[in-house]
């Protein structure tokens, strides 16, 4: 989901505060248990939403349902804010992370990762309004790129698009909106999440700039170390990606197929 350079690396000062050396859960204590406790991100919509019910719903939820199935367990949903994905995997606090939680350097440091289970596109979303076949195109006067406050992404458009103008807003819906309505040209996010909204504007041709500008792979954490519960995450995961499962469950919660879907491997 969104922030998968910086958003969480935050948490990485508060290691020092918090048990470094809690013995994980092994695939054999879970299994002993009858429960896996699954991290799960409710700052990213559909990834883990709750319901009208106060029931958890969403791409997460569905898929960490099928992973517990597959192990023949229960799960335990364990609400990590984007900051405590890393910090609650190595205090065992969690079994595994989902969460959007991009592969980078930093967190590799601290926490194990199995296959990619999503990618993230960070790339340009427009209207047949305009004209453009790369992001640079779009970096040109007169263009208006529409955003919110807060995200990393404003900063990165002000470093590498600088002859754009910049209107901001507060939510993913009202981003799109402004596009719809004319008054912003495009949008340069992490797309994947912003699709579903789309649809809520008929009579508008939308478009995705065929060449990306960066593809980011977020997998499941599992705490360091803990490599037999890795190796048949990994497993899992290819039957759910060669199924079918992974795609079908994104396009389900985000009205869109992945851009740039994980192809499966059995050599992981």
């Amino acid at each position: 989901m969104r922030h998968w350079i910086a958003a969480g690396l935050a948490a990485l000062g508060l290691m020092g505060a918090m048990a470094t050396d809690a013995a994980a859960k092994s695939l054999d204590d879970i299994l002993s248990d009858g429960t896996i406790r699954i991290g799960i991100n409710p700052n990213f919509p559909n990834m883990s939403t709750r319901n009208d019910a106060g029931e958890w719903q969403g791409f997460d939820i569905e898929i960490g349902q099928m992973i517990a199935d597959k192990l023949g367990v229960e799960v335990e949903w364990v609400p990590t804010e984007t900051a405590q994905r890393v910090p609650f995997l190595v205090s065992d606090r969690i079994d595994l992370s989902l969460g959007a939680l991009t592969r980078n350097s930093e967190r590799a440091k601290l926490i194990d990762y199995t296959v990619p289970l999503h990618t993230e596109v960070l790339a340009v979303l427009a209207t047949d309004q305009i004209e453009g076949e790369t992001w640079e195109d779009f970096n040109r006067e007169g263009v208006t790129l529409a955003n919110m406050r807060g995200n990393w992404t404003v900063g990165w458009i002000e470093e590498n698009m600088p002859n754009v103008e910049l209107e901001l807003v507060d939510s993913i819906a009202d981003t799109v909106r402004l596009v719809a309505q004319g008054r912003a040209d495009a949008i340069v996010e992490n797309i994947d999440f912003f699709m579903g909204f789309t649809e809520q504007h008929e009579g508008v041709t939308w478009r995705v700039v065929p060449e990306p500008i960066f593809v980011a792979y977020c997998a499941i954490g599992v705490a360091q170390g803990n490599d037999n519960l890795t190796e048949v995450l990994n497993i899992v995961l290819y039957d759910l990606h060669s199924s079918g499962a992974v795609n079908e469950t994104w396009e389900k919660n985000y009205g869109a197929p992945m851009l740039r879907p994980v192809e499966p491997s059995p050599w992981f």
